[in-house]
């Protein structure tokens, strides 16, 4: 039996596990204590909580647990990243390399220190949304401190060659720091592998609950950041405030789960993702799917549907939950500056829709919404003349337009 709204929105925020929630109950209720609070049993019964919570994140990307800091969320563990970097190491140099894909969180923690003083170089990305090495290695020069490339795009899926990356940053003896946030707990990531020194994380992407994340801080060789909250010198004087224990708890918990089930999950969610793309490119024409064909997260799929407006079709399928390829702004409706990235021209980058498929989604609500996004675009394009004219082969690119 279908619950409707479908939600198939998991790039943006996932579900919580039951057991995630079973997990984090205790400390929301009776074990209620301060893990900073050593002089008494409620205290340390906290603090053992966390330690087991660092332990299973470490786990899950093959750290050790005295490399794990706890913060609010993602935003904070790139902006503790890019900023405790750039102001530790700023003796030694005041370039930061970055992509023009990267998430906000990176790109404005990147403007902000531009208007501080330091150079920024915002490399460009290929149809696909990768960035070419070649390019990462003539732009890293003598001051280059820290290259920040995301592990896996959160908007078109894509998948960066992350560990490819991490050994040229080591050879030029530059920081790396990876946004993982969207691939860790569905595809494998391993610090050592990647040769990552920073690698922000954040629980509401695997299964967790929202308002905690984490960024690992490389031990060896040594990685030292200058803080960007002071207080009482929590997790090691680099992010002061009292931990947030149950959220911490349940994101213990969704590493565990992630670690255990992350193979299977994956090959199922690729399959039932693959289920509907098939469909949509066998029943539609004039689309095109943005992102990596093959080196993309198992449950992303963003695709563009010519002659049909984003906006429009997201008001049409209101029994799915999906996003669309447009941010709406205070005075405009922008296209996706992702697509942009990756030439994606603005007319098809204002069709976009981003479908998150995720552990709880299965293969008959994929074959609803399969069947619901065709009818509903056919009957929107049935409304388009410029489709109409597509049809019998004109070309629209060619035509001009007269003006007002």
């Amino acid at each position: 039996m279908l619950k409707y709204p479908i939600y198939m929105d998991n790039n943006a925020t996932t579900p919580l596990d039951s057991r995630v929630l079973e997990a984090m109950m205790p400390y929301l209720t009776t074990e209620f204590g301060n893990a900073a609070s050593r002089s008494h049993a409620f205290g340390w019964a906290a603090e053992e909580a966390v330690d087991e919570a660092r332990e299973r994140i470490a786990a899950l990307i093959g750290a050790n647990e005295k490399e794990i800091v706890f913060t609010s969320g993602a935003t904070e563990s790139d902006n503790l990243a890019i900023k405790g970097v750039a102001g530790f190491y700023k003796e030694k140099g005041d370039h930061v390399v970055t992509c023009r894909t990267e998430h906000k969180a990176v790109l404005d923690t990147c403007k902000r220190l531009e208007r501080e003083g330091t150079r920024v170089t915002y490399l460009d990305v290929d149809k696909a949304g990768r960035i070419s090495l070649e390019a990462l290695r003539q732009a890293i020069t003598e001051k280059t401190v820290l290259v920040s490339i995301m592990f896996a795009n959160n908007e078109i899926g894509t998948v960066q060659p992350v560990a490819e990356i991490g050994a040229l940053c080591r050879e030029k003896g530059v920081l790396f720091h990876c946004d993982a946030v969207q691939g860790v707990g569905k595809i494998p990531f391993h610090v050592d592998e990647v040769k990552a020194d920073l690698v922000s994380l954040s629980a509401h992407k695997m299964y967790g609950p929202k308002g905690v994340g984490a960024l690992y801080v490389r031990r060896k060789p040594r990685v030292r950041l200058a803080p960007i909250i002071d207080g009482g010198g929590h997790e090691r004087g680099m992010r002061s405030g009292t931990l947030n224990v149950p959220a911490i708890v349940g994101f213990g918990k969704s590493a565990q789960i992630c670690q255990e089930e992350m193979a299977e999950e994956a090959a199922r969610t690729r399959k039932v993702r693959l289920r509907l793309q098939d469909y949509l490119f066998q029943h539609l024409d004039h689309l095109e799917l943005n992102g990596h064909p093959e080196h993309r997260l198992p449950g992303n799929l963003n695709v563009s549907f010519a002659f049909v407006e984003g906006e429009a079709l997201m008001m049409a399928i209101k029994q799915v939950a999906v996003s669309s390829g447009s941010a709406c702004t205070s005075a405009s409706l922008e296209p996706s500056y992702v697509l942009r990235a990756c030439g994606v021209s603005e007319d098809l980058a204002h069709t976009s829709i981003r479908f998150g498929i995720g552990r709880f989604n299965n293969e008959e609500e994929v074959d609803f919404v399969s069947r619901y996004v065709v009818d509903q675009v056919r009957k929107l394009r049935e409304m388009s003349p410029l489709y109409e004219m597509a049809k019998e082969g004109i070309d629209l690119s060619k035509i001009e337009w007269a003006a007002h």
